[in-house]
């Protein structure tokens, strides 16, 4: 029996919860010849990457490197060099990526005090001060500030100085915001922060921004044990990072190169034009979806432009709606997970994702598959909502 051709993989319109669509460059950037991890050629391209995602992240932070691995490297990490053995740490919960925090780092050993808010809800700084304050000596205060399973963005500026209060390390995750909303590392006062590639950066999976501060770096130097992860281990990786270059393991030199490619497309745009971007296009798809009525599941006043949770109306059958919108339009768009699974669709809007023409293209494919699935909507209403949201954003 003949095997069946799989690859080249099919165009998708890729509006999930990542990966992102890619800009032509980057894919173009991937395709040049690879160079050794040691090279002068590369080490340029170390420092470039260095100086690129300092300012992305809106810090001073000397250690600002891309992890080798996915976005979860990143969180392991922040965790593996900040925790060991009999710390306290308070994890915000509120989606499924909080909870991955607290087990990972429950894993270090850590005595982990959970602060949970209900799905699709910020956490209250109230519940988490208390948290703190029944704590003998916090070590760590980590959240998510874009709950990528909930569509819900965390305000931190008021987290960050209860940190700061408790003289804890704040650590901030913003995997679905770094590059498509503010993230101002300094200002906010966050000590450790990661992120990932193939999210609002529009790379492809496979590098994890993250930056240490000087409070965070002299924390790991004080450790009474050596970190588990001998990969992840921040001391050693500091070293191939530095201006020693010392051998560590060999880097993913294709993905360095895309990610350099990428932040020099972000460089271009400029950062207050590429939120502005994400937020006009967020607005004009909400516009849509509630012309056509259907709702948001992420509280209102705290919802992500990089990653809108929607209700699945009660008659609707979500996978259904899903996979038509795969077959027929070739569009992906990300199903609800844990308590949200089979009540939620995620529409991510990221990056290359993130334009008028996108939004324009999935509201007028829900617009002619609702129907069929026995939710009546006004044809064209959805699309013509986002349109006048578009057009005032250019008067």
């Amino acid at each position: 029996m003949a095997q069946k051709q799989c690859f080249p993989p099919p165009q998708r319109l890729l509006l999930g919860p990542g990966p992102s669509m890619v800009h032509p460059r980057v894919l173009q950037a991937m395709s040049t010849p690879l160079v050794g991890h040691l090279d002068p050629a590369f080490v340029t391209i170390m420092e470039e990457n260095k100086r690129l995602l300092r300012w992305l992240f809106g810090t001073e932070n000397e250690l600002t490197i891309p992890i080798s691995g996915t976005g979860s490297a990143g969180m392991e990490t922040c965790f593996v060099n900040l925790l060991e053995p009999g710390d306290e740490a308070v994890v915000c919960v509120n989606g499924v990526f909080g909870q991955r925090m607290a087990e990972v780092a429950r894993r270090c050993g850590a005595q982990v005090k959970e602060v949970h808010a209900p799905w699709g809800r910020i956490v209250d700084a109230s519940d988490v001060r208390a948290a703190l304050r029944n704590c003998r000596r916090p070590k760590v205060l980590a959240v998510v500030h874009a709950e990528t399973s909930t569509g819900v963005l965390q305000p931190l500026e008021d987290l960050a100085a209860l940190a700061r209060e408790h003289e804890a390390l704040f650590l901030v995750d913003t995997v679905t915001s770094l590059g498509g909303h503010p993230v101002r590392v300094d200002h906010w006062g966050i000590d450790v922060c990661y992120s990932a590639t193939q999210k609002c950066l529009s790379a492809p999976p496979g590098l994890a921004p993250v930056t240490f501060s000087p409070a965070a770096l002299a924390a790991t130097r004080q450790r009474r044990h050596a970190v588990q992860s001998w990969y992840l281990d921040v001391s050693l990786l500091s070293q191939y990072w530095g201006a020693d270059r010392v051998y560590h393991h060999t880097a993913p030199i294709t993905m360095n190169y895309a990610l350099l490619e990428a932040l020099r497309i972000i460089e271009a745009e400029g950062l207050e034009t590429r939120w502005q971007r994400h937020e006009r296009n967020h607005k004009a798809l909400a516009a849509g979806l509630a012309a056509l009525g259907l709702r948001f599941a992420a509280e209102e006043g705290h919802r992500l432009w990089t990653l809108n949770s929607i209700s699945v109306p009660e008659s609707v059958d979500d996978a259904g709606v899903r996979g038509a919108l795969l077959r027929e339009f070739s569009i992906e768009i990300g199903a609800g997970l844990g308590p949200f699974k089979g009540r939620t669709w995620r529409i991510g809007l990221m990056g290359e994702s993130s334009t008028a023409a996108n939004v324009l293209t999935v509201l007028s494919a829900l617009e002619s598959l609702l129907p069929r699935f026995g939710f009546p909507v006004e044809a064209g209403a959805g699309v013509a909502a986002a349109q006048r949201v578009l057009a005032s954003a250019e008067d």
